[in-house]
């Protein structure tokens, strides 16, 4: 008789989420899965709306990732549009996802996973969240506050706003940066260089201690996809999209992703709102496939900054290439928040980005066209993984259908695989603790899922677990 325990919610992830774990008759963990028990809906109540909201409706998706849906959104217009936006706007839109990929990656390590990194697994919940990171290591803490404070100030000095800016646009943009603000952001980058190299020396301290975390938290083979530039660079913004496998093998590349439905198809479970992408020439469910920061830097050759290509350099030394832990994840984000800096450097220092146009004029950063197709894909990489945004209009513009492809739908499967595996290693004999739920947790928030603009960075969320026979007897709980 199979017995179930069920942890419900999962805390200190974005969203909301429950984990079941099955055991077999002899107490050991035959199976766990992730479930998203929420629904969102945005893809059938933006029917009807125009084109020209879709940025301004879909940053509305989360508050944690706006610009990633705005971006996205407004490249589909671009498509849709038959339009080649203009240089600097390129420059800014890209600009402005990289003060995103700080910020959100920020928000990840250094509120949701690194008091578990760095108070222990095992610490006391009421402690293990961010007021007791900073309690315990103020320097590091405070300056991943900052840290994430300068990714929204980008956002804000750009978009007018840090949360749901409407500013990207079908065509373009609508405002270049400010000189000022140019002034400001520039003075940030030493502390802001600081904080990433201290937080990567941080972090490897906990390298050897987490061995054990690192072989079992999701060390499995699977695929790996991402945008990559025509040379095979690490791109977040643009490019083409690249597949390679658990060897290291590329078996797609350059792919555009206005083609995306012959490479990936979606799966719906019975157990949760969130679907299971897969890749199509594998099946399900053998196409698993991972995006985000551990698949970016598997499928690039390089990611093209000093510091960061000598970061990446020592990882694939440590971990291979490609890396298949997702505690690597963690890792890997790390990386990428010091590879933001450095192509924020390059862009703040690049004139396109304050040049303001003649007036009466929006040529230099918006170009003017009517809809010219009826269907338009756009691809772009969020902080967790490839985004992509496809709709279907009338010849008036208005949206006929809308498919979102969510980069933490697309580690869906890879996140059940990550729980059983972890389960499995720590869960026997009937046996609980809040230390080992806690890892099982923690294999989720390695992904960093989203599942909509609610945190719960503090850690506070109740939490009861129990352990049930199949006859109804309370074998073992665990609450919190």
């Amino acid at each position: 008789m199979t017995q179930r325990i069920v942890i419900d919610p999962v805390s200190r992830i974005e969203g909301h989420a429950k984990i079941s774990i099955f055991l077999d008759d002899q107490g050991e963990v035959s199976n766990a899965r992730f479930h998203v028990t929420e629904f969102r809906g945005f893809e059938r109540f933006c029917e009807g709306r125009p084109l020209w909201e879709m940025a301004g409706i879909t940053s509305r998706i989360c508050g944690i990732c706006p610009v990633s849906h705005l971006l996205a959104s407004a490249k589909t217009g671009d498509a849709i549009l038959a339009v080649r936006i203009p240089l600097a706007a390129d420059k800014l839109r890209r600009l402005q996802n990289l003060g995103q990929i700080i910020q959100s990656h920020a928000l990840s390590f250094f509120h949701l996973s690194a008091p578990d990194l760095l108070l222990g697994f095992e610490s006391d919940p009421a402690a293990r969240n961010v007021f007791g990171l900073i309690a315990a290591e103020p320097e590091l803490a405070r300056g991943g506050i900052r840290l994430r404070q300068f990714g929204q100030e980008i956002i804000e000095a750009l978009g007018g706003s840090k949360v749901h800016p409407a500013w990207a646009v079908p065509g373009g943009v609508r405002a270049a940066l400010a000189p000022d603000a140019r002034e400001r952001l520039l003075a940030r980058l030493p502390e802001v260089y600081a904080t990433a190299k201290l937080a990567l020396a941080r972090f490897k301290t906990l390298l050897d201690p987490y061995a054990t975390e690192i072989r079992t938290f999701g060390t499995f083979p699977s695929l790996f996809m991402g945008l990559v530039t025509p040379e095979g660079r690490w791109e977040h913004y643009d490019g083409r999209l690249r597949f390679s496998d658990a060897s290291g093998a590329i078996i797609a590349d350059q792919v555009d992703p206005a083609r995306y439905q012959e490479y990936l198809g979606e799966s719906v479970e019975h157990d949760s709102f969130l679907k299971s992408p897969y890749y199509k020439p594998y099946g399900f469910p053998a196409g698993m496939y991972r995006v985000g920061p551990l698949a970016r830097l598997n499928i690039c050759s390089e990611i093209g900054t000093p510091l960061a290509d000598a970061e990446l350099a020592e990882y694939r030394q440590r971990y291979g290439h490609p890396a298949t832990s997702s505690f690597c994840y963690h890792y890997a984000r790390l990386i990428e928040i010091l590879a933001a800096i450095e192509h924020i450097e390059i862009l703040l220092n690049d004139p396109d980005v304050i040049q303001q146009p003649q007036a009466g004029s929006a040529a230099l950063l918006r170009a003017s066209a009517g809809i010219n197709q009826l269907e338009g894909v756009g691809c772009s990489e969020a902080p967790r993984g490839t985004l992509l945004h496809h709709y279907q209009v009338d010849a008036n513009g208005l949206i006929k259908h809308v498919n979102l492809i969510i980069a933490t739908g697309q580690n869906n499967l890879a996140m059940n695989a990550t729980v059983t595996q972890i389960a499995k290693h720590y869960i026997h004999n009937n046996t609980l603790s809040e230390g080992i739920l806690n890892r099982v947790e923690a294999g989720v928030r390695a992904y960093d899922p989203c599942l909509s603009c609610s945190t719960h960075a503090a850690g506070t969320m109740p939490l009861e677990v129990s352990l049930i026979a199949a006859d109804g007897q309370l074998l073992d709980r665990v609450a919190r």
